[in-house]
């Protein structure tokens, strides 16, 4: 239902200014005129509740998921940019002659005004740029920190220029009524991005984490254990994440989105399972106890706390152990009489982390290239593999719990949902959203 209310409420938003525009009225045009003046409205209006959608708030990202979530804004994303780039192009065949296009009663859109058209053919530009960078942020090689800051600044500069577009270019939007809308939704955008940068990291000040420990677990693969500073610590459930910032101030772009491998039961500290993948994560081995750092969350809802399946599969690929490492933990502490069983796959055997702490009891382990001694699964984590190790009765009585990446996760995902089990005992967070 929450996915569900989550749609409801996005609809809502967008389309409230479509309606008012509507209600404010103006003399009949063309089919096409009004089709290209609507586009424009609930492109705007989709802009900027993608605001919301990105932000780091915990009434969506904990209740809905980050997966649901980070989904959904890059649907809406995608379909957002198409109903721009239509629009200025349905207002093609508008009646020429008389005094268009500075009639005074408003009935076209268009202006001659280049300051007035200038700002939208600028946001077009730069909606276009903006999303392309974010889908091939990886191919393109940007590092993570210059990739948000370029991401955000880009949004807060689109939101901007539209405002000014819409206003005083746009048929609708001049009506004072719309001004209005305008402006308290852009308000409300803008707003969402100061609090995730400025008043956020403000409050993170009083709340400093000290670094305990920094333990290589494999080639690749570090363990990094942080304590409070002053402070109770966080209140957050097995399974959840957070962003993690380590030696820089609050104000920082470097910070990182982490899942906790640690469980709430094992006392106040944090520790976080992290792999050598990008700029900050190959630092991690110089990083010194007793290093100030900084966590802002918890945030996710990869957790089955509360749940009353009477068992839990557990599926990772490589670093996705984290987070279901600390959903086992916590459900070992607290004595949870669930049945668990846990999947991990890895490439070579040198990757598997905490084997001794694992066990082998329900734990399967899978290499995808075992050395020749090797007695575990070999392959990858697919349908025939889920097959061998859950039966139809837990198929369609557990809860499946899943991180990794997107390929296994994808492949994972399909076939549990062949094997009857329902959408909502399928949890999922993914490393990376194109």
């Amino acid at each position: 239902m929450k996915p569900l209310l989550l749609i409801v409420a996005y609809l809502v938003a967008v389309t409230l200014p479509l309606l008012l525009s509507a209600w404010v009225g103006g003399p009949p045009r063309q089919l096409h005129q009004e089709l290209a003046s609507g586009l424009g409205i609930l492109a705007f209006s989709m802009i900027l509740v993608e605001f919301i959608l990105s932000g780091r708030f915990k009434a969506i990202s904990n209740d809905v998921g980050m997966d649901v979530t980070m989904r959904f804004h890059q649907i809406m994303a995608r379909t957002l940019l198409v109903f721009a780039l239509l629009h200025p192009f349905l207002y093609q065949g508008t009646p020429t002659g008389g005094e268009r296009p500075w009639d005074p009663t408003r009935q076209l859109t268009l202006t001659t005004d280049f300051s007035d058209l200038a700002t939208g053919i600028a946001a077009y530009l730069l909606l276009a740029g903006l999303i392309v960078m974010a889908i091939g942020r990886t191919q393109l090689g940007y590092r993570y920190e210059t990739w948000r800051l370029l991401h955000g600044l880009g949004a807060l500069l689109i939101a901007v220029l539209l405002l000014h577009h819409t206003v005083y270019a746009g048929r609708y939007g001049s009506q004072p009524v719309m001004t209005w809308v305008w402006l308290v939704m852009t308000g409300v955008a803008v707003g969402s991005l100061l609090m995730v940068y400025l008043v956020v990291p403000w409050l993170q000040k009083a709340r400093p984490w000290r670094v305990t420990s920094v333990v290589r677990l494999t080639p690749k693969q570090w363990e990094v254990t942080v304590t409070p500073d002053g402070h109770d610590g966080l209140d957050y459930q097995a399974g959840q994440f957070v962003w993690l910032n380590v030696g820089h101030s609050t104000f920082s772009m470097k910070e990182n989105p982490f899942s906790m491998s640690s469980a709430p039961a094992g006392g106040p500290e944090v520790s976080f399972m992290i792999k050598e993948l990008g700029d900050f994560t190959r630092t991690i081995g110089q990083i010194k106890p007793d290093t100030v750092a900084y966590l802002d969350g918890p945030y996710g809802n990869l957790t089955v706390d509360g749940r009353e399946e009477s068992g839990v599969a557990l599926i990772a690929g490589g670093v996705g152990l984290a987070p279901l490492l600390g959903i086992l933990r916590q459900m070992r502490l607290t004595g949870d009489s669930r049945k668990v069983k846990v999947i991990y796959g890895n490439r070579i055997i040198n990757q598997i982390a905490y084997h001794e702490e694992l066990g082998d009891e329900d734990v399967v382990y899978v290499l995808s290239e075992p050395p020749e001694d090797w007695h575990g699964e070999t392959g990858f984590i697919d349908g025939a593999l889920m097959d061998r190790e859950f039966s139809e009765n837990e198929f369609r009585d557990w809860v499946f719990v899943m991180c990794g990446p997107a390929i296994m996760m994808d492949v994972v995902e399909d076939h549990l949902s062949t094997r009857g089990t329902p959408p909502q005992r399928i949890l999922a967070e993914r490393f990376s959203y194109d």
